[in-house]
């Protein structure tokens, strides 16, 4: 077996590894089975959006010019021509000193530049209008091609396709879309400890978290976990699992058995399998420094904590962003959807390395404040408290009472 070593490596450093791990091949799924997808095209636009000058308002189509000075006191009066039926295209064009009715939806005649809703008209009989606001061109209309016009790039390879980028393809006529396909998440539970969730626990023993809040999160982060089981220590097993789970994933996470120790396989199981590297083996964060990656067939292998709590948070910090890697990810989109809020109180640190301070979100005298949550890493209700993490960067000792500081989801 491998010689143990334990070499920090810094949070940041670890994280540009993400993009030597390959992606996950496209496939073409229909756009209602789209949402939370990644693009795996780019979208260009094949004809103007909308492909019509369309009013935003029930009112009236006409030439602003015709509206300009009136008021209440004063009104524009125009002749009223005619109206549009809604799906049908508007025949005919307005004239000066004209209008025609339209809805909300419907197309703006040629010859008509804004629209006067209604509540800013009056009939004064069924040929004579009232318009009682002076009107700027393009006011409650959208011009063809205003949204996107023919030849733009809509929608790039590598986006988040959240319910707005759906609702823009089937405004295309796109029934279905090209995705990169959900990673699948080979996840390992280890220990003699550990005992399945069903059965109670004898002394010295405790049920398997780590397995349901790993695939928890591998779904949450548009993953598609897969249950290897609780493994025993011993090397052999461990082995025998890693090479099923490379086999049939693209990611594995193995819970326990981080740390240097004689009955920490980890590390030996990862280094025998097929074209296998060990690229890390402890990062410079709190907690969860004893974080193994390794590399097997091109995948990324992770040997997390046992400790739920560290594992939960290495989760978030580190294994995510490769995930999203992986799963094709490349544009922002509600990618950091941080919150800013003020600490609460100040937070110690240890210079060396990035803590991870759990923290409660809620607001007091109009402000939102950061309360850090304190507990050690075994602690479940800490995680259970907590609505996010604060970062205290490698350099600091600390944070002072007030400090504004940006809060990551969990």
């Amino acid at each position: 077996m491998m010689k143990d070593f334990f070499k920090v490596t810094e949070l940041g450093d670890v994280l540009k590894l993400a993009t030597g791990f390959k992606k996950t091949p496209d496939e073409t799924i229909p756009i209602q089975q789209a949402p939370d997808r990644i693009l795996a095209e780019d979208i260009i636009a094949d004809r103007d959006l909308p492909g019509f000058d369309r009013s935003v308002m029930d009112g009236y189509a006409l030439a602003a010019a015709a509206t300009f000075g009136a008021s209440e006191a004063n009104p524009a009066l125009l002749h009223l021509t005619g109206s549009v039926r809604m799906g049908e295209p508007a025949d005919g064009s307005v004239g000066r000193g004209e209008a025609v009715k339209v809805a909300t939806g419907g197309m703006i005649p040629e010859g008509a530049d804004s629209v006067a809703m209604v509540e800013h008209t009056q009939l004064v009989d069924p040929e004579t209008l009232e318009v009682f606001r002076s009107l700027a061109p393009g006011s409650n209309m959208i011009r063809k091609g205003e949204d996107f016009p023919e030849g733009a790039a809509i929608l790039s390879r590598g986006c988040l396709l959240r319910s707005q980028e759906i609702g823009l393809l089937a405004a295309f006529g796109r029934a279905s879309v090209r995705v990169c396909r959900k990673p699948v998440v080979g996840i390992v539970s280890t220990g003699d400890e550990i005992v399945p969730i069903h059965q109670e626990p004898g002394p010295a023993q405790i049920r398997d978290i780590n397995t349901y809040s790993m695939s928890a999160l591998v779904s949450q982060s548009g993953g598609i976990p897969v249950s290897y089981g609780i493994i025993r220590d011993r090397y052999e097993d461990l082995l025998a699992t890693c090479l099923r789970a490379v086999e049939a994933s693209d990611m594995i996470i193995i819970s326990g058995g981080s740390s240097v120790g004689t009955r920490d396989y980890t590390i030996d199981a990862i280094s025998a399998l097929p074209e296998s590297e060990i690229l890390v083996h402890g990062i410079s964060i709190s907690p969860g420094k004893p974080t193994i990656l390794g590399r097997s067939s091109q995948k990324p292998v992770w040997g997390l904590p046992g400790h739920v709590v560290s594992s939960m948070i290495v989760f978030h910090m580190v294994v995510k962003p490769f995930l999203e890697h992986i799963r094709g990810r490349t544009d922002q989109n509600g990618k950091h959807r941080n919150v800013s809020a003020f600490l609460s109180r100040n937070v110690s640190s240890a210079q060396g390395r990035v803590d991870c301070v759990r923290v409660r979100l809620m607001e007091k005298d109009g402000r939102l404040l950061a309360e850090p949550i304190l507990g050690k890493s075994a602690l479940i209700n800490t995680m259970v408290k907590a609505d996010g993490l604060v970062v205290i960067g490698l350099n600091s000792e600390g944070l002072e009472k007030n400090t504004l500081v940006s809060v990551i989801p969990i």
